[in-house]
Formats: C-alpha cells, sequence, structure tokens
C-alpha cells in the first residue's frame, strides 16, 4: 500500500518537472537572461571584462610613444569616432586650398607685443602678405590700437605698367592668369597702366621686405647715438638745420665695417666729411662714412657686410671722435635707424 502511494507521488512530481521544463525552453525571455548570467559569470575567468578600468581602455585603444619611436609621448588612439571622420572629410584638401578664389579681408586690431609675423602666422598667412595688403612701409612703427586687414589668401599687390598682361605678370610671379582673374574679378585681360592688381601666391622680394623690417643694414660701428637723423640745432652756430644721417661717438680708432655688401665709389676727403668712404649698394642704395681717422679700403673695391673700411675719428668738421653715417636710396637721404638691424 506505502509503495503504491509513494509511487503516485513520484509520478506526480515527475509530471509536474517536466511541465516546468517544457515552459522555461519555450520562453527565450528566461533563456536570455540565464545565458546573460552565464557571460558574467565565466568570461572574467578567461580575462575579458564587460566594464573594464580606465588603465584597461587606455591600454586597448592607445599606443605609448617611446622616446627611440622619433616622435613625442602620448597617446595615438587607433579608433576614430564616426563623428570624427565627418568632420575631417569636411576639411578641404591641399586642390580645394589651391582652387582660384575671389580677395576678401577681414580686421584684426594690434595689441599690445604684437608682431606681424605672429599675427600672420596666426591666420596662415606669410609676413610679405600683411605687409603688402596694408601697405606697410615699417613694421617696426606700427601702433597698438592700429586695425590692419587680414586677407582670406597669401599674396601681394603689383601695380600694372604699361605694357603688362596678365600673362607676364603671373609668370613673373610663378601664378596663373586664371588665379589672378578670379582674385581681383577680372572679366577681360585688358589692362590699365597703374592699376593695382592682388597676385595670389606672389612674394616680395628680400631687399624690400628687410627694408621694411629694419633688418637691412648692420650697425656700422660700436657706439652711442650722439646726434640722429632729421632736424636739429647746428653745434658750430646754433642755427636750425637738417641732419642728413646718424652720428654715432665711439673712441678713437674703433673699426667701422660696411653696413652691407657692396662696391666702393669712392675714397675721398673734405673739408666738412674729412676723411669718408662711399659705398654702393644693390636696389638703389648707397651708404657714406665720414670723420674717419683711418681708411681702410680702396674706390673700386668690393666689400661684404661686416668687412673693415676704416676706423673712427675726428677729422673734418667735428665735435669729437664720431662716425657719421648716411644712408640714400635713390638718390634720397633716408633715415639709417630705421633701416638696421
Amino acid at each position: 500500500m506505502k509503495i503504491g502511494y509513494y509511487g503516485a507521488m513520484i509520478s506526480r512530481y515527475y509530471g509536474e518537472m517536466r511541465m516546468i521544463v517544457k515552459d522555461i525552453l519555450q520562453n527565450k525571455a528566461v533563456w536570455r537572461i540565464i545565458l546573460i548570467i552565464s557571460l558574467v559569470y565565466y568570461l572574467p575567468q578567461t580575462g575579458v571584462r564587460f566594464f573594464p578600468s580606465a588603465e584597461t581602455a587606455a591600454a586597448q585603444t592607445s599606443v605609448q610613444v617611446q622616446e627611440d619611436d622619433g616622435m613625442g609621448g602620448g597617446l595615438l588612439m587607433e579608433n576614430i569616432s564616426f563623428q570624427t571622420e565627418m568632420e575631417l572629410a569636411d576639411i578641404p584638401g591641399q586642390a580645394e586650398y589651391a582652387r582660384p578664389r575671389m580677395l576678401t579681408f577681414s580686421f584684426y586690431t594690434m595689441r599690445s607685443g604684437d608682431i606681424i609675423g605672429h599675427i600672420a602666422a596666426r591666420y596662415g598667412l606669410n609676413e610679405d602678405t600683411l605687409i603688402s595688403v596694408n601697405n606697410i612701409r615699417n613694421t617696426r612703427l606700427m601702433q597698438i590700437g592700429q586695425v590692419i586687414r587680414i586677407p582670406n589668401q597669401d599674396g601681394i599687390f603689383y601695380t600694372v605698367r604699361t605694357g603688362d598682361t596678365l600673362e607676364s605678370i603671373a609668370e613673373a610671379h610663378r601664378t596663373t592668369a586664371s588665379h589672378i582673374r578670379a582674385a581681383n574679378e577680372l572679366f577681360a585681360d585688358d589692362l590699365t597702366a597703374n592699376t593695382r592688381l592682388f597676385i595670389p601666391g606672389g612674394r616680395m622680394d628680400w631687399v624690400n621686405r628687410q627694408e621694411v623690417n629694419g633688418d637691412l643694414f648692420i650697425w656700422p660701428t660700436i657706439g652711442r647715438i650722439s646726434s640722429p637723423f632729421g632736424f636739429r640745432r647746428c653745434p658750430f652756430n646754433g642755427v636750425r638745420q637738417f641732419h642728413g644721417g646718424m652720428d654715432i661717438a665711439a673712441p678713437t680708432g674703433t673699426p667701422i665695417r660696411a653696413a652691407m655688401s657692396g662696391r666702393v665709389a669712392r675714397v675721398g676727403y673734405n673739408r666738412v666729411f674729412g676723411n669718408y668712404v662711399i659705398i654702393n649698394h644693390h636696389s638703389g642704395f648707397r651708404t657714406i662714412y665720414a670723420h674717419m681717422h683711418v681708411v681702410r679700403t680702396r674706390t673700386g673695391a668690393n666689400v661684404v657686410t661686416g668687412e673693415r673700411i676704416g676706423d673712427v675719428g675726428s677729422t673734418g668738421l667735428s665735435t669729437g671722435p664720431h662716425l657719421h653715417f648716411e644712408v640714400h636710396r635713390h638718390g634720397v637721404r633716408v633715415n639709417p635707424r630705421t633701416l638696421m638691424r
């Protein structure tokens, strides 16, 4: 009797278990839960983590650059997000930057500490461009608060001369006629003399750039400026008159050097300059060195920048040992100080 009772109970429980198992096998949600629990429990034992630490994540997505790799230390991202890839795709390529385009300007106000070369670099331009489009004659004389134009491309302005054509101008500046047309919105190739054209990609010549930056000449001797260029009271009669050079006071015998390479045009003496030397340079420049104690060069000699040509003295009309230094450009006296390094 008992055996029959227990057998019936076992058969009943067995049937109920079969029904439960059948329900579980038919329920997909239960299987998902079982799978997740299994993965979370067993996979960490193999070294794989669903939520790695910050150190592990950095190690998996970056490479620490060593000093021997020829690069600075840092992280190199191996994976770029889709958003970043889209942003990079919007950056114009080299061909886009080379495409002819119309000239436009923005504006910048000079601040304390600004240097024209640094401003140009900040806007991705070369120094020649800002000097030319703003007609800057001396970068050292620029003032705080001065507003300058910032073009959307590199280049310089050129004044058309009689006989010029777009092709000849383009060839001289290593650009193309199509670029010049686009920048200046030209609808015909006929040019009028004295018209100013913007030449995309054009550069200033070395002499003009050095002149504007005040780096054309070296100091011809070591000393202090005792009388600058411009109007002054004559030390001999007190009359206000123009001083066409710069006086540099120095002890007798101090070396005098050629301020720039050139050819000695004349060595001589007169009652005003005393012993003097005149040197002709390129681009219409000429320098004069006066009141020399000793002259150490000769007429016709080729001299290089910094070569000794004489010694400081007090010959001629002079109040004491000094060098009277003049600079002429195409026959016109200019202030030497604005051209000296």
